[in-house]
């Protein structure tokens, strides 16, 4: 790998570890401050809300610079949403900031992948990048349920800055300062990240322009015959992944009755499976295998339901490293062929803004049933079985769609594939 995909990694790696731990200390700002579930279960569709409204722009602004100074600002936009948590702004408006943050992120983290790297090393690229952003979502999840315990909390507000009184008064408050300065440093690698010498692709005068542009990409994504079946798959895995991380709070208060802090350390041991599935597959797999993994889809969303069997934990944590690790290893190789697919047709910023768009629009739909199932009395219960039908039977349906690209579209499908397997037909 060549030097400067260290220093992505490296700045992947604190962003995201301080998106997860947020995430766990809004959960708790909301519940200490009385807020009703369907609040904090609204948490998820709100930090997906930008990715889906600003689609249009966000990848052309990815490509309208150096992407590494994107990611400077696009972290700089998350601090924004800290603070305004920490001085008064509603959590669930400020966590909305911070997806936009995130939604600018996104296409310049994975873009300059393609931009840097050659097809042949795509798939263990986005091993790496995957395996340690899994890392750093264990670590975060953890990092977040330990900052809002009372162990950590107690000495952080024992903490006081002389003359200036900060207002930090309760444990999610002194974890989101925290997090504040983990931002910063994830800043401050975005800042090393060198250009790669790709040219630039100018916003045009009318921002409104790219609209019908974004929405000719979206098109075109989907028309392309390896391309629409990646993204249907990543585009399930993500809309049901991005909730599970809230359902399993929820469930594993429900059926083990843990606290915040337990709970976190439970999601993390899914993170755990997922990065063990996302490296093996990025040492195993190649860019024309993608679509030999759909079954693990499929197996994922049954094994899902027989959550709802599961009451001891000593049953429940190798279980859920088992459901991690079969989502690891389904994403990764499609998460890599879609980048292949959509660098080659249109751009990496905007095929990656297509993808995002797609995905969080997937979250933002099953986070906003969720929300309001909850607001009408679904247990976690119900909601996972209903998750776990879904992607099964949808990615039953993804797999037939393929088979029948196989037979109806044969030629342009075996062409697509030998474009994956040589390095020269990148870009």
């Amino acid at each position: 790998m060549k030097r400067g995909f260290y220093t992505i990694m490296s700045a992947q790696f604190f962003s995201s570890l301080a998106d997860n731990a947020l995430f766990v200390a809004a959960v708790e700002l909301l519940k200490s401050g009385g807020a009703p579930e369907w609040q904090r279960a609204a948490l998820v569709p709100m930090f997906a809300l930008f990715y889906v409204v600003l689609a249009p722009f966000v990848g052309a602004f990815a490509d309208a610079m150096p992407k590494g100074k994107v990611m400077f600002i696009s972290n700089a936009i998350k601090v924004v949403g800290c603070l305004m948590m920490l001085f008064g702004g509603h959590p669930l408006i400020a966590y909305a900031v911070v997806g936009l943050g995130a939604a600018a992120y996104s296409p310049a983290k994975y873009g300059i992948l393609t931009e840097l790297l050659p097809v042949s090393q795509l798939v263990k690229a986005n091993g790496w990048i995957e395996g340690l952003t899994i890392a750093s979502i264990i670590l975060g999840i953890l990092l977040g349920g330990q900052l809002v315990g009372h162990a950590v909390a107690s000495h952080l507000l024992a903490m006081d800055l002389p003359v200036f009184d900060t207002g930090i008064d309760t444990a999610p408050e002194a974890a989101i300062s925290i997090l504040i300065a983990v931002y910063g440093l994830a800043a401050w690698f975005n800042t090393r990240i060198p250009h790669t010498g790709v040219a630039m692709r100018p916003i045009p005068s009318n921002p409104l322009a790219l609209v019908p542009d974004f929405f000719s990409c979206n098109t075109r994504l989907w028309r392309d015959k390896l391309g629409q079946i990646s993204l249907s798959t990543t585009t399930l895995f993500w809309g049901v992944s991005g909730n599970l991380r809230y359902i399993i709070l929820a469930w594993s208060a429900a059926a083990l009755g843990y606290s915040t802090t337990q709970a976190s350390a439970l999601t993390g041991v899914v993170a755990l499976g997922t990065a063990v599935g996302a490296v093996v597959a990025s040492m195993r797999m190649r860019l024309d295998m993608a679509t030999s993994v759909m079954p693990l889809g499929i197996a994922m969303g049954l094994l899902v339901v027989l959550m709802n069997f599961i009451s001891n934990v000593w049953v429940a944590a190798p279980f859920l490293i088992l459901l991690g690790a079969l989502g690891g290893f389904l994403v990764v190789p499609m998460n890599a062929l879609l980048q292949h697919r959509g660098h080659n047709l249109m751009g990496a910023g905007r095929s990656i803004a297509v993808q995002n768009f797609n995905e969080q629009a997937c979250i933002l739909a099953l986070g906003a049933f969720y929300t309001m199932s909850t607001g009408f009395g679904l247990s976690a219960f119900g909601a996972i079985t209903a998750f776990g039908l879904l992607v099964a039977s949808v990615m039953w349906l993804i797999q037939r769609w393929h088979a029948s690209n196989l037979v109806r579209h044969k030629d342009e499908v075996d062409h697509l594939l030998e474009i994956a397997r040589h390095d020269n037909a990148h870009g």
